[in-house]
């Protein structure tokens, strides 16, 4: 469901929340290395996501990535979001254009359920589950 920019996405903004809670910046290369992603792929990302103000970024030599508190108080559901669009949450199960409420398709109530369920499930983790979360719960973030 998640596409793969969104899932590395999703999983660099999580490590960098933990990391944030030390007041740390962290590298693209530390983050890349930590979730197992391209390099310059999760730079690209984590670019887009800083200019939509999802996170702090610095440059130089002491740069990086950083959530604050405040930043941190958006939820996985934004982050989705703003990477995919709102099709994940909002869009018909078979990608019908016709597909509506007046002129359902055939899964559309099924779909629609499970979807708003997932919209609920993402819309209730904010970052800052993670980023105060206790240190010795950080989730392991490379993918099998």
């Amino acid at each position: 469901m998640l596409s793969k920019t969104c899932e590395y996405a999703l999983r660099a903004m999580i490590y960098v929340a933990q990391q944030s809670k030390y007041g740390t910046m962290v590298t693209t290369k530390e983050i890349s290395e930590k979730i197992n992603s391209p390099e310059l792929f999760i730079a690209k990302i984590l670019q887009q996501l800083s200019k939509q103000g999802f996170l702090h970024s610095t440059k130089g030599r002491y740069g990086g990535f950083s959530i604050s508190e405040m930043e941190a108080r958006s939820s996985l559901a934004d982050i989705v979001e703003a990477i995919d669009g709102d099709k994940m949450f909002h869009g018909c199960g078979l990608g019908l254009a016709f597909c509506s409420e007046t002129n359902p398709c055939p899964i559309h109530n099924e779909y629609k359920e499970a979807r708003d369920k997932l919209y609920e499930i993402y819309g209730k983790v904010t970052l800052n589950k993670f980023r105060n979360g206790d240190s010795d719960n950080e989730l392991q973030l490379k993918r099998n």
